[in-house]
């Protein structure tokens, strides 16, 4: 005990003032010392922060904008909805450019991307997620070519140049397909990606997390095809935005409940203000949707607000989880809470 303490009848003073009673007979013990401060070792991090910039949540956001709209441009060419499918083609492209872009400015330079193609990890979501992007890719970019070789007028169309064109045009609807196929996985893998880290926030999400980002691609890729397509054809774009839009609300709301203390981070600060306009933006596109059929106008503002609204989604996942590895309470309280519900895990070392 140091020289600052002082033992009494009743408990001992301890250094500040604060008392903790004695044992004493039936009275059981009562602490009066406040709740521990969660430092961390020398006032560094527990856990530290991803060195990810803005690009990250970009690239995440703009993935599954073209995942969703190749799943839509699918379907718009087996029901001959021309407009849509061809917004549906064109966005995908456009989207996994500048999803490509984002990650390659990341990561420095474009090697890199070509380096994790070397070796196939299962094991690792960037290794995996690095090659669904290179299955993808090629289906979506020559959907997207046989789009714009069917806009050139017939004279185009003469000598070997001509041939290939034809070509790419015919080739255009099962390109198209596999897109379609491969898509899925490139709105859902992100998702796992993040919650592979050891970032509080994002690795307690890991449950509801890929449903929040597959909800949220449709709803994003819906209101594009709303955006593009004649307000006759864009019936399927209104309903996958509004069913994307429903389930990317309902397991955010789960998510939030799944995650304990760790959802904190989603309402404060940036993360705070970007969740409730991801709210506001995907509760109004989403009603928006319901008179979209009868209005250019309200198709157009409802698809950029869930296209906005998508946005924000992913941006305030990302400041949530940079927040929560910077604060130890998040990396501390859900290790105490597992092991008082499972108990000290056991270690049996080998001879």
């Amino acid at each position: 005990m140091t020289s600052d303490s002082a033992v009494t009848g009743e408990g001992i003073q301890a250094p500040g003032g604060d008392f903790v009673r004695k044992r004493g007979r039936g009275r059981g013990e009562q602490s009066m010392v406040p709740p521990a401060a969660f430092t961390s070792y020398y006032g560094r991090n527990i856990v530290k922060p991803s060195p990810w910039k803005a690009e990250i949540p970009a690239y995440l956001f703009t993935g599954g904008v073209a995942a969703g709209s190749s799943l839509l441009a699918a379907g718009a060419d087996l029901t001959d909805r021309d407009g849509l499918r061809r917004t549906g083609r064109l966005g995908a492209i456009v989207a996994l450019g500048f999803s490509m872009l984002a990650l390659v400015h990341d990561l420095g330079k474009p090697s890199r991307f070509l380096n994790m193609l070397r070796t196939v990890k299962l094991t690792s979501p960037m290794s995996v997620g690095t090659w669904i992007l290179s299955i993808y890719g090629p289906f979506a970019a020559l959907a997207a070519a046989a789009e714009l070789a069917g806009l050139l007028p017939d004279g185009s169309y003469q000598g070997k140049a001509g041939t290939v064109l034809r070509l790419t045009r015919r080739a255009g609807r099962p390109a198209g397909l596999m897109a379609a196929v491969t898509a899925p996985p490139v709105a859902a893998y992100t998702a796992v990606l993040l919650a592979d880290t050891a970032t509080p926030s994002w690795h307690e999400a890991y449950r509801e997390l890929p449903f929040v980002f597959c909800g949220s691609a449709a709803a994003a890729s819906g209101g594009l095809g709303m955006i593009g397509s004649p307000v006759s054809e864009a019936g399927p774009a209104r309903r996958f935005a509004a069913g994307g839009a429903l389930v990317e609300l309902l397991f955010e709301k789960q998510m939030e409940r799944s995650m304990g203390i760790t959802a904190e981070p989603l309402h404060h600060g940036k993360a705070g203000r970007l969740l409730k306009a991801a709210t506001a933006l995907t509760v109004g596109g989403a009603a928006g949707t319901v008179l979209a059929g009868r209005s250019r106008t309200i198709a157009v503002l409802s698809g950029a607000a869930l296209m906005a609204g998508s946005a924000c989604t992913r941006f305030a996942v990302f400041e949530a989880g940079q927040a929560s590895a910077r604060d130890p309470r998040y990396t501390v309280v859900p290790q105490r809470e597992r092991l008082e519900k499972h108990g000290p895990t056991r270690y049996v070392e080998k001879t």
